[in-house]
């Protein structure tokens, strides 16, 4: 059976533990306490089954407990787990990193391994500051780029990330290309407050999700990004492309920033790359990324078993990535039916299986729905389906890339009911 009635006696005993040990920092929506998941489902430790639409925040884009990967790690797992990467040599990490190189734009053949997603942003800012040799950076409103110091002094998608840890590293943050509350002219607003904040020449970077993750699965216009590449050409500014959620084939492209046909200077990779490991991943040119040695390392990057669990990943993203788009337009069909219907939900939005469903109190006025989001949010879980919030007031629809139509109809089904529930 899908879902739960009521959270389960095993689940309430766990959450009532976590609360004395665990750190409240930590968000959770609500009480989902795993027990073992594979391909699209998750049990919890009552036995209840669960329909995964957030691949576990963008994780698992190949499905859970892959087998492919699973034997993998046990094979390398037989061998070594560690090679202390930054002191010594080890084959494993040099043919991932081919590998990874393999599928990226010609010119980016220089691989730096880390632990997650805002140590490749880390990284990203060190090498950036490093080549120019200039104060600032900037990175735009609502972003995203994790939490340690240097990656959080570039997010800004929500207050509680920044409140009591200033100061910060120097970052300007300008807004970002946002349609459906900006209108039509967004592009060339956004383009011009870039502008002004990079005039006057002290820039290392512009650091950019090529779809907005955390701060509301927001698309941005196709002439907003080649807008950016633009404006750092023009004033000798490199260009950080934030991939930590969008690529992986996420959303129908290994790279989301493809759909722009723009080519940045520094790439970021995490989560999916690792196939449920935790990795990091910066990449850059030889040009760039020529720094001496001692100039940045860390104890775990190119960690073993992370690089095997990566090297199996990879070749299962390039086998299901093909069928990425074909099953978001599904997506996104039955969601413009739904907004149709339903006048909660304002925007839908998306490419590939990255996909936001904004919601508000009136179409007219845009008001965020954020208590009905939350309501939404429950009414799925409790019903079996796993979704997770971003922005304000959007749901954002990411299962993983192995999902069928008959999973997809099941979930959408779901969610569908729990919008006319909280509509009523």
């Amino acid at each position: 059976m899908l879902g739960c009635k009521q959270i389960g006696k095993k689940a309430k005993g766990i959450v009532a533990r976590d609360k004395k040990v665990i750190s409240p920092s930590l968000t959770r929506e609500y009480p989902l306490v795993i027990d073992k998941a594979e391909d699209v489902w998750i049990w919890d430790v009552d036995g209840n089954k669960y329909l995964d639409f957030s691949s576990l925040i963008a994780v698992m884009n190949i499905g859970h407990s892959n087998p492919y990967v699973i034997k993998a790690i046990q094979k390398q797992l037989k061998k070594a787990t560690h090679a202390a990467f930054s002191d010594f040599y080890a084959e494993l990490p040099v043919t991932f990193a081919e590998q990874i190189v393999s599928v990226l734009p010609r010119g980016f053949d220089r691989v730096f391994f880390s632990n997650s997603g805002t140590e490749a942003v880390e990284a990203a800012l060190k090498l950036s500051r490093w080549n120019k040799r200039k104060p600032y950076f900037v990175s735009f409103i609502n972003s995203f780029h994790g939490r340690t110091m240097g990656s959080l002094s570039l997010t800004y998608s929500k207050p509680v990330h920044r409140e009591g840890f200033g100061p910060f590293l120097s970052v300007r943050h300008v807004p970002y290309a946002y349609p459906y509350r900006m209108g039509s002219e967004c592009t060339t607003m956004c383009l011009n407050e870039l502008e002004k904040a990079l005039y006057k020449g002290d820039v290392s970077a512009v650091f950019m999700e090529p779809i907005q993750g955390e701060g509301g699965y927001i698309v941005p216009p196709k002439e907003f990004v080649k807008g950016i590449r633009k404006l750092c050409d023009e004033y000798d500014v490199l260009m950080v492309d934030d991939e930590i959620q969008a690529g992986c084939f996420r959303t129908g492209k290994f790279l989301a920033i493809e759909h722009f046909n723009v080519k940045p200077d520094i790439i970021c990779l995490g989560k999916a790359i690792g196939g449920g490991l935790p990795i990091g991943v910066t990449v850059a040119s030889k040009k760039l990324m020529r720094w001496p040695h001692g100039a940045h390392a860390n104890t775990f990057g190119g960690n073993l078993l992370s690089c095997a669990a990566g090297m199996e990943t990879l070749k299962q993203l390039k086998r299901v990535g093909k069928s990425v788009v074909k099953k978001g337009r599904y997506i996104m069909r039955r969601l413009d039916e739904m907004k149709d219907h339903y006048s909660i939900i304002g925007d839908v939005r998306g490419k590939g299986l990255m996909i936001g469903v904004e919601l508000v109190k009136d179409k007219r006025t845009k008001k965020p729905a954020i208590e009905e989001r939350e309501q939404i949010l429950w009414r799925s879980f409790f019903k079996g389906l796993i979704l997770l919030p971003a922005g304000r007031s959007t749901i954002r629809i990411i299962p993983p890339l192995t999902i069928t139509i008959e999973h997809i109809d099941r979930g959408m089904d779901i969610i569908e009911d729990a919008v006319k529930s909280v509509s009523r």
